[in-house]
């Protein structure tokens, strides 16, 4: 494997594992403020951030490459809102998003079809966590000043539960 893609996949996982606190830390927010159904979509997100970190670090591993950890920064946001977390989401899926094509870019530069094959999953994936985050921010938008309304979706999010990804390495 090359270097470079060797090295920015690294990275990546040190990416996901801190996308995971950042996302542990908004359903820490969430929970403080009773709102469960929030606390359980950010832990689900968590747990998604977690296992994306864990399909780098497999691929690496499959293709004889040495994993290096890093330490995992303290999650920086500023609370706010009710939606300030949902915010962030978003932007933090479009930074993650731009990682992942950073990473494409580099594989493909080096004619690596095998990791490019890999990254179409994430690259699908990151369209989707980046409608989720945008949809999440319309939901509130729309209900969330309304208690019933905020009652609904905060029970929709609570019926969330965790599907691991099927993506073979």
């Amino acid at each position: 494997m090359n270097a470079k893609v060797s090295k920015l996949i690294n990275e990546q996982i040190n990416k996901e594992f801190y996308s995971a606190y950042l996302y542990l830390d908004f359903a820490n927010y969430y929970d403080s403020v009773g709102l469960d159904g929030f606390a359980n979509w950010y832990h689900i997100q968590a747990q998604e951030e977690r296992d994306h970190a864990m399909l780098f670090y497999t691929y690496l591993q499959n293709n004889g490459e040495a994993v290096s950890f890093e330490a995992i920064d303290k999650p920086e946001w500023t609370r706010g809102d009710n939606t300030t977390p949902l915010r962030q989401a978003l932007e933090h899926e479009k930074y993650v998003t731009s990682l992942i094509n950073d990473i494409y870019a580099a594989a493909f530069e080096v004619h690596d079809f095998r990791t490019m094959q890999v990254l179409d999953w994430f690259v699908k994936e990151q369209g989707e966590e980046e409608k989720n985050a945008s949809d999440m921010i319309t939901k509130m938008e729309l209900f969330g000043g309304d208690s019933k309304g905020l009652y609904m979706l905060n029970s929709e999010l609570k019926a969330r539960v965790y599907s691991a990804p099927s993506l073979v390495l």
